[in-house]
């Protein structure tokens, strides 16, 4: 059976729907509502550790990694502790060290009695507190926010973002913060303009870190030319990194073959130097670099600066400071190459992997005509018939399955490091997709069959947990109203118990797509 306005709705632009949630009765109305009504900091992402509290944690490990070199490890223990990346001066030299954000073996359970005999230990230990305190909690906020939503509408767009705009938690550094650049620059800049979260995300330090703009020296900066004046005893140089630059032209704003070339890159590159994160290094080193402060705030460190004028994409900016960064990104803000490529990623979001041209046409001149309004695009979306079509047009992710299963089950509340086990095991890890591009969306990355095998794993387990408590026939309809085929329909009664009934609803086609 095809899908109905309510079921598209509740599941292709929402989160899918609860049991006990009321059918909206004009839903174009509703999902636009859901733009005015949501709520960005909900209780669980409100609750989660603050950002001076990971980046402080960040900042003492950083600190005892120091003192760890001063003790003189032997061979042996050093080659345990991932070797350091260039860093600026003011800042720790394993300031860009990479580890996975696994809890590694020996991470001892909360509350356990550090090893103050062995500091290597204790530094190990940093990495499994930072997962299981700091990111976990973020998983487990951000599930907890998306199942007690009633905005879910503007959930899915916010986890739409947050991919665009993506870090990855398997890099040291983003372990804690990876959440945080969801809930401080996404969510509170989802109503805004694109230029409102572009300017968030760019100065947040999970993305500085995680580009390594914190270690990206200007060569004709006054760091830079103390610097090659003073030649590190390790022999690493300071000098320009480009990551973030190209990133946010290729990735975040224009696109790939959009007319910009590597010199406009590096001319970027050169202009964002300064842009930094206040408070990871200690010591005289950061007040000289001008990166001392508050762990984790945005800090423009003149000292780092690459000075003089630049010409970018055929303008010209002058030397500003801070500013010069700035305008290169209020121009990206608003390019029509920025506009296709967001109206691109945004139909294929919600109106299939193939984006339909008229969809994409009426998005960009949406983006261009309001500066990049946001709102403006999501009532596009809501407006346009390509979104509405009746039959299934994406397969979910492991994350959209997931919390679609959890909406169906009624659950308000899951505890984190479930969320995060569960994730791992379907292969989405949250905030974790290996690359700045971000996960996939499209069903040839989530479809095969070993996924779905996990899929069924997993609803295997649902349905033992909840035993006879659930009807899967009793909560079909309302999960999708009108809209179970006949096939569904047939099988959830030929069911031979009420597990057996909801472990096949949960892996129903109903289920796996929206």
């Amino acid at each position: 059976m095809a899908a109905t306005d309510v079921s598209i709705a509740l599941n292709r632009f929402g989160l899918g729907a609860r049991p006990d949630d009321s059918i909206p009765d004009n839903p174009k109305a509703w999902l636009k509502h859901q733009i005015e009504a949501f709520d960005p900091r909900p209780a669980a992402i409100a609750a989660v550790p603050s950002r001076a509290k990971v980046a402080g944690e960040l900042a003492d490990f950083y600190d005892q990694q120091r003192q760890l070199r001063q003790m003189g490890l032997g061979r042996r223990q050093q080659r345990a502790v991932p070797a350091p990346e260039m860093t600026p001066p003011g800042v720790p030299q394993n300031m860009a060290m990479g580890a996975a954000a696994t809890i590694p073996p020996g991470t001892p359970e909360p509350g356990a009695k550090p090893d103050a005999d062995d500091p290597l230990k204790e530094a190990r230990r940093f990495v499994g507190r930072q997962v299981r305190d700091d990111y976990a909690a973020a998983v487990g906020a951000r599930a907890n926010a998306a199942l007690t939503s009633n905005a879910p509408f503007a959930d899915r767009l916010t986890h739409f973002w947050a991919n665009h705009f993506a870090v990855s938690a398997d890099k040291l550094q983003v372990i804690g913060l990876s959440g945080l650049l969801e809930f401080e620059a996404i969510r509170p800049n989802l109503t805004r303009t694109f230029g409102d979260m572009l300017n968030a995300v760019e100065r947040h330090p999970a993305m500085l870190l995680y580009l390594d703009q914190a270690v990206s020296v200007g060569p004709n900066s006054t760091a830079g030319q103390f610097a090659a004046r003073r030649p590190r005893p390790n022999g690493q140089k300071l000098g320009l990194n480009e990551n973030l630059a190209r990133e946010i032209m290729e990735l975040h704003t224009l696109g790939v073959r959009s007319g910009y070339t590597q010199a406009d890159v590096t001319e970027f590159a050169r202009a964002l130097t300064g842009w930094s994160v206040a408070g990871i290094g200690r010591g005289a080193g950061a007040k000289m670099a001008g990166t001392d402060g508050t762990p984790g705030d945005f800090v423009f460190a003149e000292r780092l600066h690459e000075p003089g004028e630049r010409i970018i994409i055929g303008r010209p900016y002058r030397e500003d400071g801070e500013k010069q960064a700035q305008a290169v990104l209020d121009m990206l803000a608003t390019s029509p190459a920025t506009a296709l490529h967001l109206a691109t990623k945004l139909a294929r979001h919600f109106a299939g992997d193939t984006p339909p041209p008229a969809l994409v046409q009426r998005l960009q001149a949406s983006f261009v005509k309001t500066g990049g309004d946001l709102p403006s695009l999501y009532r596009v979306l809501i407006d346009s018939p390509e979104c509405w079509v009746p039959q299934p047009v994406k397969f979910k992710s492991p994350w959209e399955w997931t919390m679609s299963a959890y909406r169906a089950l009624g659950m308000t509340q899951v505890q984190p490091l479930a969320a995060v086990g569960l994730l791992n095991q379907l292969g989405q890890p949250t905030w974790k997709p290996g690359s700045p591009a971000g996960y996939d969306d499209i069903a040839a990355s989530w479809a095969g069959p070993d996924a779905l095998v996990r899929r069924v794993e997993a609803s295997e387990r649902f349905a033992t947990r909840a035993g006879a408590q659930i009807d899967a026939r009793a909560i079909a309809p309302k999960l999708f109203p009108a809209a179970l085929s006949p096939a569904t329909e047939q099988a959830l009664a030929r069911a031979e118990s009420p597990g057996q009934a909801l472990a096949l609803l949960l892996v129903s086609p109903e289920m796996l797509r929206r």
